[in-house]
């Protein structure tokens, strides 16, 4: 009973079970009816294949109506793979050709959803066991008659057997912490309008600590999730931006902690973290929501949000660089108490209200547009109409496929393996003339469902499981000999294991489960005893090792190593968007240059760069065996390059809404040039590092003389009474903090970045012989 209960705590919301016990009833009981209804032994083999690769190598989430509309698509899909397999399966050129490009297809499609990325077994199951077994254009329909009604009862089992309860964790663990990020807002606003009383100060302490927890496990959440892109819906697109958005927030806020000195502009700061407070606490509710409500409630606290934000910069231009005797500063005077340093100083609180607000801002208006899409009608979705706000399907794909089509994307070389592995797979099954080919192929796929740097790992324990299953199945037929009523009985329990141990015992049990499964129903069909064990576990061994050899060949890397490149493309990519982003805003505060191009390329190849290393990542968790980086340093160094990408996007938000200035500001836009060109040589240099080349610099120090240097350039424009200009001085003094900003990543990058740089090196010098001079 212990042995049970603990299993079961390993499947969370018994997920595992439920697919189990589905299939354990859908399968047998389909396999018995099409054996009676029908003398073909295809019918009953697709109709058995089916319900598995239907009902345990697949679970699709959602709302109940999501889940039948993925499902009764993936069922169509694999019907037109069924009857493609079958077509191309008499010539062995043209079904292993046919193999490579629809393997390659399912595989890397799965980077534009997680949808097609989980179902990716099944439909390579559906087309794998058609083209291994040759048969003519006749053959079509009863194969089509299996895989049908293995279609229709999945539909049932799904809707009706134990169905599985709407869970969104992502949304979920979103909702609690924009919730929980509101509340530390509105502590922090109390506890400085309140004159920091001890109460206030200890209920700040509490509800800091509550948002960083919600924090976390937002992240952990999101980390767990096995594919990033979630789905090719608006919804669940803009999702994930929102929680890269989310967890800006928090860094936002961890680096600006509420600190009791009073300073001039406090109360009006208090104001715009009273309005974020509001208006995430709308977000969080509206997101946590089941029923999918009217998101119109946040307009209006969205506008009072500028409204708020907009005083505020309207206010801190008051505060100007003067003496204390109200003259103008000049370097002489040395009874000036409002220096330069102590000017930009007095802005910083402005500075972090302005890029919080941006980024309390960017989470409203993600969430209006999830529910605003999660609203529409199904024709509206059918038809492909989108908020307003929202790219197209089409073109997120696009964008989702092109950044992976990189030499250095971890899903475009799984991809490739795949397809060169099941090819060969198919090839090597038609010239070795074994007697059961499709379980080559078979072999094959068992690996492919690690990564391409588990590939020898899984292989192995794919074999130790099969190996297993021959010894526990063949044993349990010899001992049953013809008597099928015991096997009948045995078929429904070795279904239930195979689904069920892969989540709360191991890979290798599920394959033994696998492996009694396919042994019952083979003697069930054709009595060939526990020989049939013999045969499958040459052919499997022989689909496991063109895998492994592909594996090798082509990606001798391992997780570590995929994870220090895309770390080194996400800085540099990152790095050069925000500076891009730089340019474009200081030609805009300058009328002598021409206004530099809105970086959208920079932007693109960004979060293309950024979803790469994503994969990567994901692929460094599931690794097995001791990981030579600490995960906390690792995920620092990922957090770091969504920080840098996101305050490009800032920046760019700050110029966007600001008129181009026909003024002279040449001096203002050198010091900013400087200081955004010093950022990225250092993040660029760092990026270089990460892949075994030269090592980590320094972190730059803050140069407190390009403060004054700045401020001398736009006091001028700070002292404008009418405040025509001084606007746009505070953004200049506002992106030089957004730089500073970036700078202070350097502190917490350096030691993660350098212990990655040194494993890199080492990584290198022990393949350096494999490489070409």
């Amino acid at each position: 009973m212990n042995t049970v209960r603990s299993l079961l705590r390993r499947d969370a919301g018994y997920a595992a079970l439920r697919r189990s016990v589905r299939a354990a009833i859908v399968a047998p009981g389909l396999f018995a009816l099409t054996r009676a209804m029908t003398d073909s032994p295809v019918v009953p083999l697709f109709a058995a294949f089916g319900s598995i690769g239907l009902l345990l190598f697949v679970e699709f989430g959602g709302p109940m109506r999501d889940r039948l509309a993925e499902q009764g698509a993936l069922i169509v899909t694999g019907a037109a793979l069924i009857s493609l397999g079958t077509l191309v399966s008499r010539e062995v050129w043209l079904s292993t050709a046919a193999t490579a490009v629809v393997a390659f297809l399912v595989l890397f499609s799965g980077v534009v959803s997680s949808a097609l990325a989980g179902a990716s077994t099944s439909l390579l199951v559906s087309f794998v066991l058609s083209t291994t077994l040759p048969g003519t254009v006749d053959a079509i329909p009863d194969r089509l008659a299996g895989w049908g009604l293995a279609g229709v009862a999945s539909l049932l089992a799904i809707r009706f057997l134990w169905p599985s309860p709407v869970r969104e964790p992502l949304r979920t663990a979103t909702a609690s912490a924009c919730g929980a990020l509101a509340a530390q807002l509105r502590a922090e606003a109390d506890c400085v309008l309140r004159g920091f009383v001890s109460a206030d100060r200890r209920a700040l302490g509490s509800v800091v600590d509550e948002a960083q927890d919600a924090v976390t496990s937002l992240r952990d959440t999101f980390f767990a999730t096995p594919y990033r892109p979630t789905g090719l819906s608006t919804s669940t697109r803009v999702l994930i931006r929102l929680v890269d958005e989310v967890l800006l927030l928090a860094t936002i806020l961890d680096r600006a902690p509420v600190g009791e000195k009073v300073g001039p502009t406090d109360a009006i700061v208090c104001g715009v973290k009273t309005a974020a407070s509001d208006l995430l606490q709308a977000s969080a509710e509206l997101l946590a929501a089941t029923d999918d409500p009217d998101p119109g409630g946040l307009a209006p606290l969205q506008q009072r949000l500028v409204q708020a934000r907009s005083t505020m910069e309207n206010a801190v231009t008051a505060f100007r660089p003067m003496t204390a005797t109200g003259q103008e500063r000049s370097p002489a005077d040395g009874r000036g108490e409002r220096t330069a340093t102590g000017f930009v100083s007095s802005l910083e609180p402005s500075f972090r209200a302005q890029e919080m607000s941006f980024a309390v801002s960017a989470i409203a208006r993600n969430v209006d547009l999830i529910l605003t899409a999660r609203r529409r009608t199904v024709w509206q979705k059918i038809t492909g109409r989108r908020p307003e706000g929202a790219a197209s399907t089409l073109a997120s794909a696009q964008e989702r496929a092109g950044a992976h089509a990189e030499r250095h994307s971890v899903w475009l070389h799984n991809s490739v393996r795949g397809a060169i592995s099941l090819a060969l797979a198919v090839l090597v099954a038609e010239l070795s003339g074994v007697q059961h080919s499709f379980w080559v192929a078979f072999g094959t796929l068992a690996v492919l469902r690690s990564s391409a740097v588990l590939t020898g790992q899984n292989s192995l324990r794919a074999i130790a499981g099969t190996t297993a299953g021959i010894i526990v199945g063949g044993g349990l037929i010899y001992l049953i000999g013809s008597n099928t009523t015991f096997l009948w009985i045995l078929l429904p329990v070795a279904v239930l294991f195979m689904g069920f141990a892969p989540a709360t015992i191991s890979f290798a049990a599920g394959q033994a489960g696998f492996t009694v499964s396919i042994l019952i129903l083979f003697n069930l069909l054709q009595p060939t005893g526990w020989t049939v064990g013999i045969v499958r576990i040459e052919d499997v061994a022989i689909g496991c090792a063109v895998s492994v050899v592909v594996g090798l060949l082509f990606w001798p890397r391992g997780a570590a190593s995929v994870l220090g490149h895309a770390l080194a493309e996400g800085f540099s990519e990152s790095s050069r968007y925000l500076r891009s982003a730089i340019d474009y805003g200081v030609t805009r505060c300058d009328g002598l240059v021409r206004t530099a191009p809105v970086p959208d390329a920079e932007r693109y190849r960004a979060a293309g760069a950024a979803r790469r290393l994503d994969d990567a990542f994901r692929g460094f968790l599931a690794e097995r065996g001791t990981k030579h980086l600490s995960l906390t340093d690792v995920t620092t160094l990922v957090t770091a390059v969504a920080v840098l990408r996101l305050t490009a996007d800032a920046v760019l938000d700050l110029w966007e809404r600001e008129t181009p200035s026909a003024a002279d500001r040449t001096a203002a836009r050198a010091e900013i040039d400087r200081a955004g060109d010093v950022l990225v040589t250092w993040f660029e240099t760092t990026a270089q590092a990460l892949t075994g080349v030269g090592e980590v610099p320094e972190a730059r120090l803050k140069d407190t003389e390009a403060d004054e240097r700045l401020i001398g350039a736009v006091e001028r424009d700070l002292d404008d009474e009418q405040s025509r200009r001084s606007s746009t001085a505070i953004r200049v003094v506002w992106t030089a903090d957004h730089i500073e900003a970036a700078r202070r990543l350097q502190q917490g990058v350096l030691s993660p970045a350098r212990a990655v740089a040194r494993l890199q090196r080492e990584h290198n010098a022990r393949t350096r012989l494999f490489r070409p001079s």
